[in-house]
């Protein structure tokens, strides 16, 4: 099972929501953004840090000494974006610029909304242009612009205590990476292979054990993979796990198992959904088969095969 196959391509999407508590440094940070007053925060040895920071970067020592600081600064250095991607704070071509504001040491990353390249250069003086709506994030900050005249004053830090009615003291943040995934050869096969029900792997010319999914080489010896081999379609549960909490827009009822699956002749366990079963009836050694999804384009969960359980001998190696 040579044969030459084309090499998929197909866009990828990573995405979800990353949920975090704020400590009190981040969280006046924020709340002032949501209150149009930047803050950052003074070292011990007098620096001022701006987005703040918890914990001194030289001496580790912890930092509460907040400070409000200018909505104008400098650009530091910068980068022309041609071709805004989606979620970027501006829609038409800007500037990535790293701003020292008034009152600052360092430099915060952000947008400039510029006309063009030849508009923007280092040491250039901006401002912070607020969003409209502000709920306690680094996008209450829209962009920055180039400062006006009669604002290019700039203005020391002056303490600040960080109080503020409701202070911000969590955020989601949203994750996405937009890409466009290449499988390679050994996985090219392995896909076409499940849009016809089949399950391929490849066998390592040193070790002789057949990885699934295969992955061009083999992790043990090192050595490139080419045989392939075809295994399953039925496998042995070898470990498992249940899950209790839903998953966003998963449309499984829980709780529910997932288990690593061994199928016949293959030398890795893979992963996959266990139903057709009570959760709590599923356990190492049950003999599963796979039911393929709408279209059969991949298994969509395994079920009890109605075989005898296989013995823990014959698979303990692969757990």
């Amino acid at each position: 099972m040579t044969d030459a196959l084309e090499t998929l391509r197909a866009p990828l999407v990573v995405e979800f929501p990353f949920t975090r508590s704020l400590g009190p440094v981040q969280s006046a940070f924020l709340t002032g953004l949501r209150e149009r007053v930047p803050l950052g925060v003074r070292t011990e040895a007098g620096r001022v840090l701006v987005p703040p920071v918890e914990y001194d970067p030289e001496t580790a020592a912890e930092l509460r000494d907040l400070v409000e600081v200018g909505d104008t600064g400098t650009v530091t250095t910068w980068a022309w974006n041609p071709e805004p991607r989606r979620g970027q704070p501006l829609a038409s071509p800007f500037a990535w610029v790293l701003v020292r504001l008034d009152g600052a040491d360092t430099a915060l990353l952000h947008a400039l909304d510029a006309p063009g390249p030849e508009a923007v250069r280092t040491g250039m003086r901006v401002r912070i242009r607020w969003a409209a709506e502000r709920h306690g994030a680094i996008t209450d900050i829209a962009c920055f612009e180039p400062a006006e005249a009669e604002r290019d004053a700039r203005r020391e830090p002056r303490p600040h205590d960080g109080d503020f009615a409701e202070p911000v003291t969590g955020i989601v943040a949203a994750a996405r990476l937009d890409y466009t995934y290449t499988p390679g050869r050994a996985q090219t096969g392995y896909l076409r292979s499940l849009a016809e029900r089949r399950t391929v792997g490849e066998r390592c010319p040193s070790c002789a054990k057949v990885y699934v999914p295969p992955r061009g080489a083999c992790p043990t010896c090192g050595v490139a993979t080419s045989e392939r081999v075809e295994v399953g379609p039925r496998g042995t549960v070898t470990t498992y796990c249940i899950v209790n909490i839903k998953a966003k827009n998963l449309d499984i009822e829980v709780p529910y198992v997932y288990a690593h699956i061994a199928l016949d002749g293959a030398g890795l366990a893979l992963h996959g959904r266990i139903a057709g079963i009570p959760y709590d009836q599923v356990r190492m050694g049950l003999r599963v088969e796979p039911v393929w999804s709408e279209g059969g384009r991949y298994p969509d969960h395994y079920r009890p095969s109605g075989e005898p359980d296989a013995d823990y001998d014959t698979f303990k190696e692969l757990l």
